[in-house]
C-alpha cells in the first residue's frame, strides 16, 4: 500500500497519504513511528566505520527516518528526484543559499519576496560577497539584462508575498537555463497540491512548511525539493555543519499529518478564497482586490497556466488607504490580525502598519517594492465562507 504502483501510478491525494511507508515495515502500525534519537549504535565497530564513510545513520542531525518519511513524500508530491527538510522557511533560504552561492557569485531575484527573505538578500549575503541582483521578473525578459556569466541563482516566489502577484515560472527558467543559472522557486502561497514548478522547468522548489503543508499552525518547518545533485549540497553542507538547523522529528510527524489532508484544504481554501475576493471586488469601498483567479488580476492567465485553483491568498487595498485598513483591522470579530498564513483560521495583516512599528527600532525598515501603505494580505481560513464574507461586510460598513 505505501510502494507506488508503477503499472497503476496513485493519485495526488492518495500519495499524500501512503507514499515511501507500509505498515507492514513497522510492526502494523499505520501511522509512521516517531523516532526521537539523537545518536545511533552499531553492532560492531566495523559497521560504525562503514556508516560514518558512507554518510549513513551516526547523528540525528544528519539523519532521522521520521525525517527521511516526508522528505520522501514531499518531493515525490512536487515532482522531484529528492528533498530535505529544516527547521522553518528561512533556514530553507538559509540552507539554499549558504551551500549553492559562494564569494562572487551572483544572485538574481524578485524585486518582491517575504520581508525577511529580502533582508537576508539585501543585508546577510552582501556580507559574505555575494552580489543580489533585484529585478521586476513581472516581465521575463527583465531578466536578460540582469544574468551575467556570474549568475548562479535566479530566486522568486509565486505567487507573491504579500501582493499575491504571479510570475511565469517557464518563461523565467527558460532565460536563466540559458547562462547556466539554477532556478528556485518559492512556491508556499501554493503548496504541490496546486502548483509544481519542476513541471515548468524550475530546478528547486522551495516551502514553508510552517504554512499551507502543515496547515494548523501548530509547527515551523521548511523544504528544499529538486535535483539529486543539489539537494545533496544543501543537506551535506547546509544541514550538516553550515546551519545545522535540523526540523525535529516530532515536527516533522506533524507536517506529515497536515499532509493528509492538503489536497482537501486547499481544495475548500480555493473555493472559498474566489468568493472572498469577488466579494470584495464588487464592494464600493474597495479599491483594488489581487487574486490570481480574479479575470481582473494582470496575470490572470499565467496563474491559470500553472495553478489548480487560486488558493486562499490575497491581497487587497481601501480607497480610505492606510487610515481605512487600520479602521477594518480594528472592527473585525471573526478574522485574526496575525502574521502567519495557510492556517485553518482566516488571517489577516497590514505591512505597512507593522513596517511603521519596525522603524522604532529600525529607522532605516522599508516596504518592498510593489508594496503600498493601503495594502491588506489575507489568508482565508477553513471556516464557513459565508462568515467570512460577513466578517468582511460588517469591518467594512460606514
Amino acid at each position: 500500500m505505501g510502494k507506488d504502483r508503477a503499472s497503476h501510478p496513485l493519485h495526488f491525494a492518495t500519495r499524500a497519504i501512503h507514499h515511501a511507508y507500509d505498515p507492514a515495515d513497522h510492526q502494523g502500525a499505520v501511522a509512521p513511528p516517531v523516532y526521537f534519537t539523537s545518536t545511533y549504535t552499531f553492532p560492531t565497530i566495523e559497521e560504525t566505520d562503514a556508516a560514518a564513510a558512507q554518510g549513513g545513520l551516526l547523528y540525528a542531525r544528519e539523519h532521522n527516518p521520521t525525517t527521511r518519511l516526508l522528505e520522501a513524500r514531499l518531493a515525490n508530491l512536487e515532482g522531484a528526484e529528492a528533498g530535505v527538510v529544516v527547521a522553518s522557511g528561512m533556514a530553507a533560504v538559509g540552507n539554499l543559499t549558504l551551500s549553492l552561492l559562494s564569494q562572487g557569485d551572483e544572485i538574481v531575484v524578485h524585486q518582491t519576496l517575504y520581508s525577511n527573505t529580502m533582508a537576508m538578500m539585501s543585508g546577510g549575503l552582501p556580507r559574505f560577497g555575494i552580489k543580489v541582483v533585484p529585478v521586476d521578473l513581472a516581465d521575463p525578459a527583465n531578466l536578460e539584462t540582469a544574468l551575467t556569466p556570474l549568475t548562479r541563482i535566479v530566486y522568486f516566489e509565486t505567487p507573491i508575498n504579500p501582493t499575491a502577484g504571479i510570475l511565469d515560472i517557464a518563461a523565467i527558467a527558460e532565460r536563466a537555463h540559458k547562462v547556466g543559472a539554477i532556478v528556485v522557486v518559492d512556491g508556499t502561497f501554493a503548496s504541490p497540491a496546486l502548483q509544481r514548478p519542476i513541471e515548468f522547468g524550475a530546478d528547486l522548489v522551495l516551502h514553508s512548511l510552517t504554512k499551507y503543508i502543515n496547515g494548523h499552525g501548530d509547527v515551523l518547518g521548511g523544504a528544499v525539493l529538486g535535483r539529486r545533485d543539489l539537494i545533496e549540497k544543501i543537506h551535506g553542507n547546509g544541514v550538516r555543519y553550515l546551519t545545522g538547523a535540523t526540523i525535529s522529528p516530532m515536527a516533522a510527524a506533524l507536517v506529515m499529518r497536515g499532509l493528509r489532508t492538503l489536497s482537501l484544504r486547499m481544495e475548500r481554501h480555493g473555493e472559498t478564497g474566489l468568493q472572498v475576493a469577488r466579494m470584495l471586488e464588487a464592494h464600493p469601498d474597495v479599491a483594488w482586490v489581487s487574486y490570481p483567479y480574479l479575470p481582473s488580476h494582470a496575470a490572470h492567465d499565467v496563474a491559470r497556466r500553472q495553478m489548480a485553483n487560486g488558493s486562499g491568498m490575497m491581497s487587497f487595498g481601501l480607497r480610505d488607504g492606510f487610515d481605512g485598513a487600520r479602521r477594518l483591522l480594528s472592527r473585525l470579530r471573526l478574522i485574526t490580525r496575525a502574521v502567519s498564513l495557510g492556517d485553518t483560521e482566516s488571517l489577516i495583516t497590514h505591512p505597512a502598519s507593522l513596517n511603521r512599528a519596525r522603524r522604532k527600532i529600525r529607522p532605516d525598515a522599508t516596504l518592498a517594492p510593489c508594496v503600498g501603505d493601503d495594502l491588506l494580505r489575507l489568508s482565508v481560513g477553513l471556516e464557513d465562507a459565508r462568515d467570512i464574507v460577513d466578517d468582511l461586510r460588517q469591518a467594512l460598513a460606514r
